[in-house]
C-alpha cells in the first residue's frame, strides 16, 4: 500500500513540476529571443515598395506602427475606462414619467488617464521586450477589471494591445514560455468574467497558434540556412583542395618530366660513362617516369577537360601587373617588396600570388576607391605577405558579394596550411582590413624525404638545369595529397649514384 501511495505521491509530483515550469517561465524565468536588428520586409507587404514605404527599414516601419496604434488605442481607451469607473444609477421599469436628461459625459481623471496608458504601453513595447510586455499589458487588464464597474470588465484598447503582445510572444519565446502565457491569459479571463471564458479562450487562442506557426517557420528556414551555409562552406575547401592538386600536378609533372629528360640524356654528353652509371641513370629515368605516371594517375582525374589549367602558374613575378590592374579599379595601391622574389619555389610563390590577388579582389569589392598597401618580404627562408585596406572612398558604392560567394579566405587558409604557414584576416580599427601570411619556403626540418637529398655531398651542378634546389622543391611538393608524398622516395634513392655524376660531367 505504501508502494502505491508513493508512486501516486511522484505522480502529482511530476504533474504539478509539468505545470510549473510553464508558468514560472512566464512569470520571471522566460526570456525573449533577441529581435532581428535588420528584418526583412515580409512577401505579403513587398507590394509597398511601389509607394516608397517598402524601401525603407521594415523594423523602424513596424515600430513607428506600433507606436501609431497605441496612441489609437490611449485616445480611444480614456473615454471607455472613464465610463467605466463611474457608478451606474439604475433604472426603475415602473416610473412612467419623462426620460431623465442624459448625464454629462465624465471628466477623465489622473487614474483613468494612467490606466489607458497602462493598457496600451505594452503594444509600443512589444518588439523590444515582447514578454515584459506581455507581463505589464496582464497587469494593467487585471487592474482595470478589478476596478471598473459594469458587468463588461474587459477594456477593448486593452484587448486589443493584447492580441498584438500574445502574437510576439509565440513568436519570440519559446513553447514552454507560450504555454505558460496562454495557460495564465485564459485562467486570469475566465476569473475576471467567468461568463465569457470560453470565447476569450478562443481569442487568446488565434494569435497565439498563428505565432507558433510563424516561429516554426523561422526556425526551420533558419536551420536550412546553416545547413546550406556549412555545405557551402565544406565544398568551397574541396573545391580549393581540388585547385591545389591541379596546380600542384602541373608543377611535379613539370620538373619530374625534367628529370626524367636529363637522365636520358646525360650519357651522350661524356662519352666515357662507366656502365654502372648509365644502369643508375637508366633506373633514374625509369623511377621519373613511373612515379610521374602513378602521380598523373592519381591527380590527373581532377584536371578539367577543357585544358584552362595547363597554363603557366603565377608567382610574385607578374606582382607588378596583378598591382596594375587593381590600380586600374579605382584602388589607390603602393607596394614594398624586400628581398628577392624572382627564384620562389612554384608551390611557395603560386600561394603568394593568389592569397595577395584574392585580398585585392575583396578590397576591390567591399571598400572600392581605397588605399591599400601591398609589402613582400624574404628573409631567411620565410616570405612575408602583407596586405592592408582602408576604409572604402566616398561615393564609391561597395559591390555586394553574389550569392554562394565569400569563400575566398578559406581558399587561403587551405593554400598556407597546404605549406605549413600562417594566415591571419582580421578588420582593422580604420575600418579596413588586413590580411598577412608566413611562408615557409623550406619543409619542415623533421621530414625525412627532405633531409634525404641534402644529406649527400656538395655537388655544384645538380641546381643548374633549371629545377629548384632539393631543399626548395619540397616546400611547394608538400600537401595532404598522397600523390605529392610520392615525391621524395624517387629522387632520394638513385640521387646516391650516378645521378650526380651525370650532370657534373657534363
Amino acid at each position: 500500500m505504501s508502494s502505491e501511495e508513493e508512486r501516486q505521491g511522484a505522480g502529482v509530483a511530476a504533474t504539478a513540476g509539468l505545470l510549473a515550469r510553464p508558468l514560472a517561465a512566464a512569470f520571471w524565468r522566460g526570456r525573449a529571443e533577441p529581435a532581428d536588428p535588420d528584418p526583412p520586409w515580409p512577401f505579403m507587404l513587398r507590394w509597398t515598395r511601389f509607394i516608397g514605404v517598402g524601401r525603407l527599414p521594415y523594423g523602424l516601419v513596424a515600430q513607428g506602427f506600433d507606436l501609431l496604434v497605441a496612441v489609437i488605442l490611449l485616445f480611444s481607451g480614456i473615454p471607455a475606462i472613464a465610463e467605466r469607473m463611474v457608478n451606474h444609477v439604475p433604472v426603475d421599469p415602473f416610473d412612467v414619467g419623462p426620460p431623465p436628461h442624459p448625464a454629462p459625459a465624465p471628466s477623465p481623471t489622473f487614474p483613468v488617464v494612467l490606466l489607458a496608458v497602462w493598457l496600451a504601453a505594452p503594444l509600443a513595447l512589444r518588439r523590444r521586450h515582447p514578454l515584459g510586455a506581455w507581463r505589464l499589458g496582464a497587469s494593467g487588464v487585471l487592474v482595470a477589471g478589478l476596478v471598473v464597474h459594469t458587468d463588461d470588465r474587459f477594456v477593448p484598447s486593452g484587448v486589443i494591445a493584447m492580441l498584438f503582445v500574445l502574437f510576439l510572444v509565440a513568436v519570440r519565446c519559446s513553447r514552454e514560455t507560450t504555454v505558460g502565457v496562454a495557460l495564465v491569459t485564459v485562467l486570469g479571463s475566465g476569473l475576471l468574467q467567468p461568463r465569457t471564458a470560453a470565447g476569450a479562450a478562443v481569442l487568446v487562442a488565434v494569435p497565439l497558434l498563428v505565432g507558433f506557426l510563424v516561429r516554426t517557420r523561422r526556425t526551420s528556414r533558419r536551420e536550412l540556412e546553416q545547413q546550406e551555409r556549412r555545405h557551402r562552406d565544406a565544398e568551397a575547401v574541396l573545391l580549393e583542395r581540388q585547385r591545389i592538386a591541379r596546380e600542384l600536378h602541373d608543377v611535379v609533372a613539370h620538373h619530374m618530366s625534367m628529370i626524367a629528360i636529363q637522365a636520358e640524356a646525360a650519357p651522350y654528353k661524356t662519352p666515357d660513362v662507366p656502365p654502372e652509371t648509365r644502369d643508375d641513370l637508366a633506373e633514374i629515368r625509369a623511377t621519373a617516369l613511373d612515379a610521374l605516371r602513378e602521380m598523373r594517375r592519381i591527380l590527373g582525374v581532377l584536371r578539367q577537360e577543357d585544358g584552362a589549367v595547363t597554363a603557366p602558374q603565377p608567382s610574385l613575378e607578374h606582382l607588378d601587373e596583378l598591382l596594375a590592374g587593381a590600380r586600374g579599379t579605382g584602388l589607390e595601391v603602393s607596394s614594398k617588396v624586400t628581398g628577392d622574389v624572382s627564384d620562389l619555389p612554384p608551390g611557395v610563390g603560386l600561394t603568394a600570388y593568389r592569397i595577395v590577388q584574392e585580398a585585392l579582389s575583396n578590397a576591390m569589392r567591399h571598400a572600392p576607391g581605397s588605399a591599400v598597401g601591398v609589402e613582400v618580404a624574404r628573409a631567411g627562408g620565410i616570405l612575408r605577405l602583407s596586405v592592408v585596406n582602408g576604409p572604402a572612398a566616398p561615393g564609391h558604392p561597395r559591390t555586394p558579394s553574389p550569392p554562394g560567394s565569400g569563400h575566398g579566405l578559406v581558399g587561403m587558409r587551405e593554400r598556407v596550411a597546404m605549406l605549413g604557414g600562417e594566415l591571419s584576416a582580421v578588420p582593422i580599427a580604420e575600418g579596413g582590413f588586413a590580411v598577412t601570411a608566413t611562408l615557409p619556403e623550406t619543409a619542415p626540418p623533421d621530414d625525412t624525404a627532405v633531409r634525404a637529398p641534402a644529406q649527400d655531398g656538395p655537388s655544384p651542378a645538380r641546381p643548374r638545369p633549371g629545377v629548384p634546389s632539393p631543399d626548395r622543391r619540397p616546400a611547394s611538393g608538400r600537401s595532404r595529397s598522397e600523390g605529392s608524398r610520392s615525391e621524395g622516395p624517387p629522387l632520394d634513392r638513385p640521387r646516391s649514384g650516378g645521378a650526380r655524376r651525370g650532370p657534373s660531367a657534363s
